[in-house]
């Protein structure tokens, strides 16, 4: 169901490999600035990248598929992107973009791709994410990119970086 590639005008998103290990780690995962709002710590070594992407290669793509975002021109790492068929109906869908690149529109560009192919599909009714409450860069991209916020969730996650307790999210969606 997950297609194995995403293209935009400057975006090729294709699925994570081993090889991405070395481009990750210098790009964004140990980088505590953009990694504060995820669901895992800055990456201390080479070996926690390459453990992430063991565990994303061995999820079954019909169910989820994580990408790495590159550029069309010159194949550089800019961040990572993973879609989710949580249930028959719905997908859900997680991102992160090395700092070098923030400002440049190039999420939005990717999101709004990944919604229209999501919700062209007839088995697909909703699209979603959430994102921290302090998370105002994300919540832009979310809404640029067509999706709406539905509402708070209090106490949904923890984002270790900045806290051991769960904090509140905005939930974001777009359905057809």
């Amino acid at each position: 169901m997950l297609p194995a590639t995403f293209r935009t005008p400057r975006l090729t998103l294709r699925p994570i490999a081993m090889a991405d290990a070395g481009p990750i780690f210098s790009a964004y995962s140990r980088d505590p600035e953009v990694t504060q709002f995820l669901i895992w710590r800055p990456h201390r070594t080479r070996q926690d990248i390459e453990a992430y992407i063991r565990s994303c290669l061995h999820t079954p793509p019909h169910r989820a598929r994580t990408y790495v975002m590159v550029g069309r021109k010159d194949s550089v790492i800019r961040g990572c992107l993973d879609l989710r068929q949580v249930d028959r109906h719905r997908l859900e869908f997680g991102y992160v973009l090395a700092r070098a690149f923030w400002g440049q529109g190039l999420m939005t560009e990717a999101l709004t791709e990944i919604v229209r192919w999501g919700l062209a599909q007839p088995s697909i009714f909703r699209i979603s994410a959430v994102c921290d409450v302090e998370n105002i860069g994300s919540a832009r991209v979310m809404e640029k990119s067509g999706l709406v916020r539905e509402g708070l969730l209090r106490r949904y996650l923890v984002h270790p970086a900045i806290s051991k307790e769960p904090r509140d999210c905005f939930s974001y969606a777009k359905v057809r």
